[in-house]
């Protein structure tokens, strides 16, 4: 959502007519970058989530459509001090509760505004606890969804659910913006959550500071 926020703008500033943004993540790489290999055998925790191996990719564009970007809510780095690799939607729940109140404050909106909206990839745990949040500063995410719990099959081996740099990008793009295109949904809110960590800072047992970027979808018939 970083990405589309800064090909909105150019596209707004007159700078560009069409910009491609695409993103990609791959399980086996960020299992091992971040935790341990899938060969490793170790037993993981139920908070634990699984990345998703996909591409999401969006072209935006100056032309009129249907659906247009309508606002954008760049995120403020949260570290609440957390530092366990396999609970990660604890971890990013914190930053995506503050950039929601941020675009809501910004916009004078209410969560009512949307029909859906949207996080990356807090999965099972961190979806409960960015309710919790929202409660605590008088919002109910009543129309919440996660794509981490989207992506996956409640049957399926996943853990708490899918994460990665895809995951948000695979589910909104290739299941909301469909949705929009049907009429099913008219207002979207997707937001994007990711850790700004690295493996050095893993192995050296640091905590995990996160962000998350907000993006408004509408339809307009």
């Amino acid at each position: 959502m970083e990405g589309v926020s800064l090909a909105s703008l150019l596209i707004d500033t007159d700078v560009a007519d069409h910009i491609l943004v695409a993103v990609s993540s791959h399980n086996a790489t960020a299992e091992r970058q971040f935790r341990n290999p899938t060969e490793f055998g170790g037993q993981r925790p139920d908070s634990a989530t699984f990345t998703v191996t996909g591409a999401g990719a969006i072209v935006i564009g100056s032309k009129q459509s249907s659906i247009r970007i309508t606002s954008a809510t760049i995120g403020k780095v949260v570290d609440y001090g957390l530092k366990n690799p396999y609970d990660m939607g604890s971890a990013m729940a914190p930053a995506a509760a503050h950039t929601i109140v941020t675009h809501f404050k910004d916009l004078n909106r209410d969560p009512s505004y949307y029909d859906v909206i949207v996080t990356g990839d807090l999965s099972r745990v961190g979806s409960g606890i960015l309710r919790k949040l929202m409660e605590e500063n008088h919002y109910s995410l009543t129309n919440h969804e996660d794509c981490g719990i989207v992506i996956y099959d409640q049957e399926q081996p996943v853990f708490s659910g899918g994460s990665g740099a895809a995951c948000a990008a695979v589910v909104t793009f290739g299941h909301f913006i469909n949705e929009m295109k049907r009429g099913a949904i008219k207002r979207i809110l997707v937001v994007a959550t990711g850790a700004l960590l690295s493996p050095i800072m893993m192995h050296q047992h640091e905590s995990i500071p996160c962000i998350a970027h907000a993006v408004s979808f509408e339809r307009e018939d």
